[in-house]
């Protein structure tokens, strides 16, 4: 599978998935745009990368629309009913379980915000069925797929924690142990979850048979998430955060997720007017610029409904040039703060007509609660975890209210006509390799190719890790890396050359004269295509 494909004249796409790749390829084939090639993706890599993703999980879209306008729609779920501190005290809990049945603690998002995107592809001119968007997906889970090199490190890695959860062992095991790199797969009750909502409408999922069978399947299993939960779920279209810099306009979703930390990465790194790439001022500045830009989102960024400021007001231009301020030239400021964890898939895509879609879908942790229904084959996520059982914080837990969330997929509307979906998985990586992407791409120009590959840096927590400090591929120059270490930077540098740590990036660009042009991660399973 190719990482990179240009000069495309009717659509492009790029996932972290061989298999979702070719989905998207086949839409964009049979005539359908790019926001019908999206869900043929988002649904094809719930079947062949489960470890990242399912439709048990939440899910983002940003749309750019032939009009110029960029829409989100939300997926989040809501913590369910039953789910209180004073549920998790009878569980003799001190904090929420990150894996089982108490860790499945929130409402699927994911297919909620498909049926929005679904419409969306209508109003569009998108015409093929959904029996054809879901065609991949229902022949991966039934006739089985390919376990990747990170679904059998990510197993065995987490085997132990999630071994004991409901259905865990029977869809992911391999004669009750981890599979090994090109083992075969099947997710068949998933096969028929699918088959079930390509006939009868998404809205089954939370309305229909799907629903009911989910609901009676967390109860049986002791989730506090119930049927009226499911009932009365709806996915939101709202107003994406956005900044203006030099380059162009860039957009990011808003609350509840870190949509807002992205964009204040960008524009506080342009105030220091940086003009080399790769040098000392470049990973300096933006590393610097996270750390500024992480203390906000961590003493703002909650469920859209408590917050006492809209979000947007923390991108105003004043407020931005005194974060900025605040960042010393050739010092790393103390840290860390509350880190954030994460697992996830970002995909992309665009076509011809004007439309670019910017995607993400997630079950939190890696293969989230480990809680597979017997009934659906649905893979519950986990991020309920992120609340907290302590009143006095942000993201204290309450029934109806919506968890942080690391997820956000970025589109940047640049002033030279380029339109660029992108993004990356990978907790609080995401917002630096997005800026890592940004800046090597688009302000230093590099070609898009090498600015995915080039080697990156994560400063806190992903993948589940405890770790906090500035971790480094091995491919950057020695002298760097110490200079970095003598500003006061506490440096890990990693032995991979190039590390799942770093997540997995990519972009799909609309170029100014109908050229359209995709990439993706050398560190993922994936890649791009176009016809």
């Amino acid at each position: 599978m190719d990482l990179h494909t240009a000069g495309h004249r009717r659509g492009v796409v790029c996932a972290p998935h061989s298999a979702a790749v070719e989905a998207g390829r086949a839409i964009l084939t049979e005539g359908g745009n790019a926001i019908e090639a999206m869900i043929a993706m988002a649904a094809t890599i719930a079947a062949v990368y489960p470890h990242m993703n399912h439709i048990g999980g939440d899910g983002f879209w940003l749309i750019r629309e032939r009009s110029g306008r960029v829409r989100a729609l939300m997926g989040a779920g809501p913590a369910g009913a039953k789910a209180t501190p004073a549920f998790y005290r009878e569980h003799q809990c001190d904090e929420i379980p990150p894996r089982g049945p108490l860790a499945a603690l929130t409402v699927p998002g994911a297919i909620g915000a498909w049926m929005l995107a679904l419409e969306a592809a209508k109003a569009s001119g998108g015409k093929l069925p959904l029996e054809t968007l879901l065609a991949d997906a229902v022949k991966h889970c039934a006739q089985g797929y390919t376990v990747t090199r990170s679904q059998a490190h990510l197993t065995e890695h987490k085997h132990g924690e999630s071994k004991d959860a409901p259905g865990f062992t029977a869809a992911f095991l391999k004669d009750s142990k981890p599979p090994k790199v090109g083992d075969m797969l099947k997710q068949e009750a998933l096969a028929a979850t699918f088959e079930q909502l390509a006939h009868a409408g998404l809205e089954d999922f939370y309305r229909g048979d799907i629903g009911r069978e989910i609901a009676r399947d967390l109860e049986r299993i002791g989730s506090p998430v119930t049927r009226g939960d499911l009932e009365k779920y709806a996915a939101v279209v709202a107003a994406p955060l956005s900044v203006t810099l030099e380059a162009g306009t860039l957009y990011n979703t808003p609350p509840p997720t870190q949509g807002l930390a992205s964009l204040m990465i960008l524009a506080i790194y342009e105030r220091l007017r940086i003009s080399q790439a790769e040098s000392f001022d470049h990973i300096h500045g933006l590393v610097e610029s996270t750390k500024r830009a992480f203390q906000v989102r961590d003493r703002v960024v909650t469920d859209p409904a408590r917050m006492p400021k809209p979000a947007q007001t923390f991108l105003d231009k004043a407020l931005l040039d005194t974060q900025a301020e605040k960042v010393d030239r050739r010092k790393a400021a103390p840290w860390p703060a509350r880190p954030g964890g994460g697992d996830t898939v970002w995909m992309g895509a665009a076509d011809a007509s004007g439309l670019v879609v910017s995607y993400i879908q997630s079950i939190y942790w890696e293969f989230g609660s480990a809680c597979v229904l017997p009934s659906t084959g649905v893979l519950m996520q986990n991020r309920g975890a992120s609340f907290s059982l302590d009143s006095r914080a942000l993201n204290y837990l309450a029934p109806g209210r919506l968890p942080f969330h690391t997820l956000n997929p970025a589109l940047a509307v640049l002033r030279d006509g380029r339109v660029m979906a992108y993004g990356t998985m990978g907790g609080d990586g995401q917002p630096q390799s997005q800026a890592a992407v940004f800046t090597r791409h688009i302000l230093y120009r590099q070609a898009l190719d090498v600015a995915l590959d080039a080697p990156r840096w994560l400063l806190g927590r992903t993948w589940g890790s405890s770790h906090t400090n500035l971790r480094m591929e091995s491919r950057f120059d020695g002298n760097l890396i110490d200079r970095l270490l003598s500003a006061g930077h506490d440096v890990d540098v990693l032995p991979e050359a190039y590390s799942d740590t770093m997540g997995h990036s990519g972009a799909a660009i609309l170029h100014p004269n109908g050229t359209l042009e995709a990439g993706h991660d050398p560190r993922a399973d994936g890649g791009a295509a176009g016809v």
